[in-house]
């Protein structure tokens, strides 16, 4: 199997292209300001991935800019921190000013010459389209969480994907699927026969930080630490052709 082999690149967004670790990490400072038993920060992304893990599931037609602040109060009540619905608004708000990883935009302006370029995001449109401002590439299809009135890992938003995209003429042999989250993505991924390759951005770090953990290793197929990484690997390919 080669990079070459595939026509469309379907990414997951947030932890791949966008560093959302950091986005949260800022986000919640407010809070993490007045909690009083200091907190690392993979214990602070852990409990944020265990309860909004929690709340896509009772909630998934909620659109995450609104899913976020629930999250928020959460987090506050396991700290036993005060809080204000103002400050769980701001942080929904937030997704907006979660930075791209240096690479991304680069690699993206790369790739759209090779692929079909299309995102499979856990996030709500509004939000995507000030990460899209971010990442400076028009994608050939953006599906959200929002679109499909679920969250991943369900299944359903992989059927919706692959449905969208075949009715288009992309079929699932030429898709890799592109992702940080072996919980969100590569595990699903597998279930529906996807090749996928992990940018395994957390490489120098222990744990799953703000995903879950997925309980057993899926198949992955590559394996990059980068998006510059995948690039140059792309590269040496076609040199090699």
């Amino acid at each position: 199997m080669q990079l070459t082999d595939f026509d469309t690149l379907t990414f997951d967004c947030y932890g791949t292209l966008i560093d959302w670790e950091t986005g949260i990490f800022e986000g919640l400072r407010p809070l993490l300001e007045r909690v009083e038993s200091p907190l690392t920060r993979d214990q602070v992304l852990e409990a944020h991935a265990r309860h909004e893990s929690s709340q896509q599931k009772y909630t998934p037609h909620r659109r995450y800019q609104e899913l976020l602040p629930v999250v928020y109060k959460r987090l506050a009540e396991e700290w036993q921190t005060p809080y204000t619905l103002a400050e769980c608004v701001a942080y929904g708000q937030s997704i907006r000013n979660w930075p791209a990883f240096d690479d991304s935009a680069d690699a993206l302006r790369y790739l759209k010459q090779h692929y079909k370029l299309v995102i499979l995001s856990n996030v709500d449109n509004e939000s995507f389209a000030f990460s899209n401002e971010k990442l400076q590439v028009e994608f050939d299809a953006i599906i959200t969480a929002e679109d499909v009135g679920s969250y991943k890992p369900s299944p359903r938003n992989f059927e919706y994907m692959l449905e969208k995209l075949a009715e288009r003429g992309l079929h699932k042999d030429k898709i890799l699927h592109t992702a940080e989250s072996l919980f969100h993505d590569h595990k699903p991924a597998n279930e529906f026969g996807l090749a996928s390759c992990w940018i395994y951005r957390r490489h120098a770090k222990e744990g799953f930080g703000a995903t879950m953990n997925p309980g057993s290793q899926p198949k992955i197929d590559f394996r990059f630490n980068s998006m510059a990484d995948f690039v140059k690997a792309h590269e040496a390919q076609l040199r090699r052709q």
